[in-house]
């Protein structure tokens, strides 16, 4: 962002270049800046907990396939061994599902940093700040950024006028319901 980057505050002790605008061009950029840390600490835990996951997935599936080999499928021993490996493949596959709720949190993040970012350059040039077609126009990127459903929907129902509350309830009702997938199985 052009006017507040590498600029000082001088909240504290406004001078005659002292401007609302470039306060919350800051601001905003906080916002941006705890964003984008937030995701980086996140992907890295992820991404380890996903590969662990996976390797003992496949870990498990070669200790079933060695027991289907070496012993008869009839013995009590054998079957307990199947039905305990199918049991921890289930609850690993369900946990990489879970993940998957990650992987959207940080979709959402990433949108609302853009976001973020393309109003802090729109607050901050005063060639545009005033210019309606601006704004349309950063609603209309914004908007075609959004790669789910969901986040379309609420951005439209704000646009429209709903409150946050009424866009989130509104989604949610479509959530439960069925008519919007909530994650991709795999």
């Amino acid at each position: 962002m052009s006017v507040a980057s590498g600029m000082k505050s001088t909240a504290n002790a406004p001078d005659l270049d002292w401007s609302q605008v470039s306060e919350t061009v800051r601001m905003l950029n906080l916002a941006v800046a705890q964003i984008s840390m937030a995701m980086h600490e996140g992907e890295d835990s992820v991404s380890a907990l996903t590969g662990s996951f996976t390797g003992m997935v496949s870990t498990v599936e070669r200790i079933a396939q060695i027991a289907r080999e070496g012993i008869d499928e009839s013995e009590p021993a054998q079957a307990g061994i199947l039905a305990e490996c199918a049991q921890i493949q289930s609850g690993m596959q369900q946990s990489i599902i879970a993940f998957q709720f990650y992987d959207r949190l940080s979709q959402r993040l990433e949108h609302v940093k853009q976001a973020l970012e393309q109003l802090g350059g729109l607050v901050s040039d005063s060639a545009r700040l005033y210019n309606p077609g601006e704004w349309n126009a950063l609603q209309a990127h914004i908007r075609s950024r959004y790669t789910m459903r969901e986040e379309q929907e609420m951005f439209d129902a704000l646009l429209r006028g709903s409150s946050i509350d009424e866009a989130l309830e509104a989604v949610r009702a479509r959530l439960n319901d069925g008519d919007i997938d909530d994650i991709e199985l795999f």
